[in-house]
């Protein structure tokens, strides 16, 4: 009897180890509306939304100069003051020449009259009378070119004052009181107009017919991030498309339009450009580490409740966009459901899982 239980003991076999619940974090799927967006975001600069060299229109010696260096000015606001002795003694000098030359041409139409009268009476040949009209011709044209000079005088006399075209920030002071500048080839100052002011970016031409489409329905919103921003991002609207596209980098260029009311974008600085193309609305999403790659597409560890187990089960699912930390499911999953966004390596179709905390 002995015998008989030795042997039904040596031929049973041990229980097989059962594997332990997988640690996992969870997150859950929820509805929000997200942006949708060209992804990775292009880079652009800031560009001014004008900007003009300021040239000095005669050539005279600057007797002042009105504003500090980097400072804003306000438009019509005086720059420089040329020495304007130059163009006033050239202003008396055609006003003289304008005085002489009036009353020799209304001495020329008394003589005129004069000898119609005694042509009348056939006293001075028709010669003479001619003589005379050529006179009184010769007189007005000399008024004429008088007027004209008096006119251009005047203009270089309101040259010496030298105004900003706009409001706009001032760069560096090319030319200093007392220097004698050459017009108009010299450059005295440039002034950027950066309220508003532009950002220039470009995207891949694939993107333009859906930027276009989206355009002509409403305004498209742009705003930039760069480096130490402090507080909001700076916001746009697109305005402007180009007409062609770089055929040796396939790229358009875009130009969005900021009001850059508190002066935080300068031209010249590069800035990570987000351009808004729409919104979808309630759609599902979950952390973007949830998502995995496999030879079948994408999928999604989801947990299901199982008695006092929670098990795991592999779903196949269609994403749509990326937003910031989250991705859009378009088709797999519903809200609310439980996916795994850390762990997954160790998990299966149907793995026990035990879910920790961040």
């Amino acid at each position: 009897m002995a015998g008989i239980l030795v042997a039904a003991a040596g031929c049973s076999r041990p229980a097989s180890p059962v594997a332990p619940a997988a640690p996992v974090l969870v997150a859950q799927s929820f509805l929000t509306n997200v942006p949708v967006q060209i992804q990775p975001p292009p880079v652009g600069h800031v560009v001014p939304y004008a900007s003009v060299a300021v040239h000095s229109q005669i050539a005279a010696m600057i007797q002042a100069v009105h504003f500090q260096e980097g400072a804003e000015v306000q438009s019509n606001a005086l720059l420089f003051t040329m020495d304007a002795r130059p163009a006033e003694a050239a202003l008396a000098q055609a006003r003289a020449n304008w005085q002489r030359d009036t009353g020799q041409w209304e001495l020329a139409k008394v003589t005129y009259a004069r000898d119609a009268r005694l042509l009348a009476s056939n006293i001075i040949s028709q010669a003479q009378m001619d003589a005379d009209q050529a006179s009184l011709d010769q007189a007005a044209g000399m008024v004429a070119a008088d007027a004209a000079a008096i006119t251009n005088a005047l203009l270089n006399l309101n040259y010496t004052e030298i105004r900003a075209p706009f409001d706009g920030v001032t760069g560096a002071l090319q030319k200093h009181a007392g220097d004698v500048v050459k017009a108009p080839d010299d450059t005295l100052v440039t002034i950027n107009q950066i309220h508003p002011v532009y950002v220039q970016f470009g995207v891949p031409e694939q993107y333009l017919p859906e930027i276009r489409r989206r355009m002509r329905q409403r305004p498209l919103k742009v705003s930039v991030a760069f480096e130490n921003l402090n507080g909001p991002a700076p916001e746009g609207e697109l305005t402007f498309i180009d007409n062609t596209v770089d055929p040796a980098t396939g790229m358009i260029q875009l130009k969005a339009t900021f009001p850059n009311e508190n002066s935080a974008l300068w031209p010249g600085q590069f800035v990570t450009v987000t351009l808004t193309l729409g919104e979808l609305t309630n759609a599902v999403v979950v952390p973007s580490p949830a998502v995995q790659t496999g030879q079948n597409g994408e999928y999604l560890y989801v947990v299901q409740s199982r008695g006092n187990d929670e098990t795991v089960e592999e779903r196949p699912v269609t994403t749509g966009v990326t937003y910031g930390r989250y991705t859009v499911i378009e088709q797999g999953l519903k809200p609310g459901e439980t996916v795994v966004t850390d762990g997954q390596l160790r998990l299966y179709a149907g793995a026990k899982v035990s879910i920790k905390k961040p």
